[in-house]
């Protein structure tokens, strides 16, 4: 028989998967405003792009200015959830949990065809409402940077399936 706990922390777990996920999806598509369905509106991020002081933000609405005014300039981009751990450190019922998210960036300067590859690290911490999982808090730091040729390709029309945004 599977401990009740067992399955409370797999259920969890999923559910900050879910939203990590979410996340990469709202990035990949540029889509700023669903930031504040992911975030609490006083979560704070700190971006460490190892130049200069951390940036401090507060909530979804500021990250999304901050991301779209800093990928502009990529005719292409694509962020990757490369391996998440994720830890329930009051165990899985009790609302609250955190992880170590590595990613990278691909991406394209608009007419360059100069492409890069960014790597990074996410500290994150989570609450659940009762009903969902929600960033709390988010740290990242830049870990590092490479750049070669990219050729480009537009999203597809029309693909056949249709996969709605990051629904409360």
């Amino acid at each position: 028989m599977v401990d009740d706990a067992l399955v409370a922390e797999a259920v969890h777990d999923t559910g900050v998967r879910r939203l990590q996920h979410a996340y990469a999806d709202v990035v990949n598509r540029r889509a700023w405003t669903e930031l504040d369905l992911l975030f609490l509106p006083d979560a704070i991020i700190e971006i460490d792009r190892r130049a200069g002081e951390p940036l401090r933000l507060t909530g979804g609405t500021a990250l999304g200015e901050f991301i779209g005014t800093s990928i502009a300039q990529f005719e292409f981009f694509e962020f990757v959830i490369l391996n998440a751990h994720i830890v329930f450190p009051e165990g899985a019922e009790a609302g609250s949990a955190a992880s170590r998210l590595f990613m990278c960036e691909i991406r394209q300067t608009q007419g360059s065809r100069r492409s890069s590859t960014a790597f990074g690290l996410y500290h994150d911490r989570y609450a659940f409402d009762g009903r969902r999982w929600w960033f709390a808090e988010r740290r990242y730091h830049s870990l590092a940077r490479t750049s070669g040729d990219l050729e480009v390709f537009p999203l597809p029309l029309h693909p056949g399936i249709d996969v709605p945004g990051w629904e409360s």
